[in-house]
């Protein structure tokens, strides 16, 4: 029997290692076809070992969170990758370690491809592609220099009014990556975290993931193209646009130019593109660097200096590579980061006017809070991405709320102001919105979902006839407007609320269903309740043709199975106490 066993054992192996596509599944085809032309390539190792961070819910502080996520995902990642390193340490591969999501970003040819995809410990393979800024729109008619006037979109927000009651976003720490940031604009430097009115400590206060240059930007060796040049020690901005994002979020210079949600916070940054190119690699690095902001030498990391919110005005497009099979990749650290306690806001993009448009990651995903861009008179702006979110199959709601992004008047580079349209505008009135409610209440510091709840049940109500993905734009929440535009007094007012309730408002519930179309089964996830849940299934008809129920976790999963059932589109209603969560999946 023995022997039979043995030889079974002999010729499965050679059957698999017969099969030419058993490793080869595991590389992302953009990725082979780049390294079939003969040129070693750039990529990303994840390991099939991820932390389990479930646990991260059951903490009550935002610095609790942090510290538990930052422990369980190093811990993870120094013991195993250990065996990759000394692979590609024999090979000489240049290599950058990732803990965020245990990952490894380095450079190799097909052989070693195919060597390290055949390991058992490797999940998969990703292309690290380019990654282009969403290109805005400047209003020339409104370049002026100064303007004694509290910004338009303050006002509509009625940030202004926030203040009035003396929350102004103070003992609140906001993070932003992008293109870099002019630190000494008189707009931002007061309100830098590295800076104490007379010196300024960049560490842990910032970060620069550019180490070299892109080619997309037409070379690759005059360094002293760019403005900042490489891993820039002190905070700079080769663009302006992140300059004009985080002016948005916290800008004030005292001389009338209140351009600013949150003027009383503190901002600290990364720059993760090089004038408007950056790559999967380097927006993971800065997302790393946020769970655990270094030393300028990138060493000693402290979760304790990481922010309570981070903004991302930017998009990873398919076009250059981000598609379905590497969607799981940032989705997976958008979700490690939301763990920590940071809330993560990204703008939804400027695809609009279609139903569909919220296609690029970081937006498209259930852990990033998506936000379009509205005009003056509260109407969506044309070019703000529209839901449901089609790319990855979930049919998911987007936006959640929209926010001004039109004309939006705030800081560039040298010393000076510039109006803008994009997304890339609305989502900083959204971060600043998340401080103001922070500082209102502090004991919602890390409560993600908590936040992420008054954000959406306090905006002001928007409707429209554009119906997307069967939802009618007279529902709230529709795919045009999401929850609608977001109100910071309101929210704020529902934060004060919560500071005196004995009872915590019900956390956001979030459902996901993946694969979504499915083949006949897939797997569900629901995060934020506990206790007794109970899932039924509907068909088109109304009819009842399936029913779960068990006893939820934090974060919980159920396998589903549909392959009974003929193709068509179903319905679920998950049910948890008080709370119900409704959706659509589709079995083509």
């Amino acid at each position: 029997m023995k022997s039979l066993l043995t030889l079974w054992f002999i010729i499965l192996t050679i059957v698999l290692n017969a099969q030419p596509d058993f490793w080869r599944q595991k590389i992302d085809p953009a990725l082979w076809k780049k390294v079939e032309a003969g040129s070693p390539v750039e990529f990303i190792l994840v390991l099939k070992q991820q932390a389990d961070l479930s646990a991260a819910a059951g903490f009550s502080t935002k610095e609790e969170k942090g510290d538990y996520v930052f422990n369980q995902l190093q811990t993870v990642a120094k013991q195993s990758q250990k065996p990759i390193l000394q692979i590609l340490q024999t090979r000489q591969a240049p290599c950058q370690s990732f803990f965020l999501i245990n990952a490894l970003h380095t450079v190799g040819d097909a052989r070693l491809l195919q060597l390290l995809a055949e390991r058992t410990d490797v999940a998969y393979l990703a292309d690290n592609p380019n990654i282009p800024l969403q290109q805005l729109t400047p209003q020339p008619a409104d370049l002026v220099q100064s303007r004694s006037a509290i910004e338009w979109g303050i006002v509509k927000i009625q940030a202004d009014q926030v203040w009035a009651l003396g929350y102004t976003g103070q003992n609140v720490v906001i993070g932003g990556q992008d293109t870099g940031y002019e630190w000494t604009h008189p707009a931002l430097q007061p309100k830098y975290r590295g800076w104490n009115g007379t010196t300024a400590d960049h560490n842990y206060n910032w970060h620069d993931a550019i180490h070299k240059l892109n080619p997309l930007n037409g070379d690759t060796t005059n360094v002293a193209a760019n403005p900042c040049g490489l891993d820039s020690k002190i905070p700079c901005d080769d663009n302006s646009h992140g300059t004009h994002t985080m002016g948005t979020m916290v800008g004030d210079d005292g001389m009338g130019n209140q351009i600013g949600v949150a003027p009383g916070a503190r901002w600290i940054a990364a720059r993760n593109m090089e004038r408007g190119w950056g790559t999967p690699a380097t927006y993971i690095e800065s997302f790393q660097w946020f769970i655990a902001p270094t030393n300028l030498d990138n060493q000693k990391p402290d979760p304790k200096k990481a922010p309570h919110v981070i903004n991302n005005s930017w998009g990873c497009p398919p076009v250059e590579g981000c598609n379905a099979s590497n969607f799981a990749l940032m989705d997976a650290v958008v979700n490690h980061v939301r763990a920590a306690g940071i809330v993560v806001v990204a703008s939804a993009g400027n695809s609009g006017s279609n139903c569909s448009t919220v296609s690029d990651p970081a937006a498209i995903f259930a852990g990033s809070f998506s936000v379009g861009a509205s005009r003056q008179n509260d109407t969506i702006a044309g070019f703000s991405s529209r839901g449901p979110v089609t790319t990855d199959g979930s049919n998911r709601l987007k936006p959640n709320v929209v926010a001004p992004g039109v004309g939006v008047r705030s800081a560039v580079r040298g010393g000076t102001y510039s109006s803008l349209n994009g997304t890339s505008m609305a989502g900083p009135h959204v971060a600043g919105v998340v401080a103001l409610i922070i500082s209102a209440n502090p004991r919602l510091a890390g409560q993600v979902e908590t936040i992420e709840t008054i954000l959406e049940t306090t905006a002001k109500p928007m409707q429209t006839n554009e119906n997307c993905g069967g939802v009618s734009g007279l529902t709230i929440p529709n795919n045009t407007y999401g929850y609608g535009r977001v109100d910071a007094l309101a929210a704020v007012q529902k934060a004060l609320q919560l500071a005196t309730d004995t009872n915590e408002i019900p956390k956001k519930v979030s459902v996901s269903i993946f694969p979504n179309p499915m083949a006949g089964s897939a797997t569900l996830k629901v995060e934020g309740i506990t206790g007794a849940t109970e899932l039924r299934v509907f068909n088109a008809a109304g009819q009842l043709v399936q029913f779960l129920q068990w006893e939820a976790q934090a974060i919980s999963s159920q396998p589903l199975d549909l392959q009974s059932l003929p193709t068509g589109v179903y319905f679920y209603r998950l049910t948890n106490g008080g709370t119900t969560v409704s959706g659509k999946m589709v079995k083509p």
